[in-house]
């Protein structure tokens, strides 16, 4: 069975307790290299770099991601009602779903740096 990494303090409060990292500060936000953006707890292929764009909104958006690769929650905490994006496999908290996003979807998956590690194509 193939353990998952060590985990940061960050990505620990982050993927386990659903934390969030201030805006403008992750350093995947200005990332424009191909790859692949996967899960930091288990590994798994999440977005392509093809799906992301910039929301203006200080986190990695995309538009879209790879079928099958997460679950959404409603989430009404702080107040809002919104639509939390948790990783299938692992049950990591990445971010949140917004219907704010560009075309085709009209999706934009708000992601915290922090939950994603990435792999550049070569």
């Amino acid at each position: 069975m193939k353990s998952q990494p060590q985990l940061t303090l960050k990505q620990y409060r982050i993927l386990r307790q659903k934390g969030a990292e201030p805006p403008f500060s992750g350093k995947l936000l200005y990332n424009k290299e191909k790859g692949v953006y996967c899960c930091a707890r288990c590994g798994r292929k999440l977005f392509s770099s093809d799906m992301k764009f910039d929301s203006g909104t200080g986190w990695p958006s995309f538009y879209d991601v790879n079928k099958g690769a997460i679950e959404l929650k409603d989430d009404s905490s702080l107040g809002m009602k919104r639509t939390e994006v948790v990783r299938q496999n692992c049950g990591g908290h990445l971010g949140h779903r917004f219907n704010d996003g560009p075309p085709p979807t009209g999706k934009r998956y708000c992601i915290n740096s922090a939950s994603l590690v990435f792999a550049q194509k070569t």
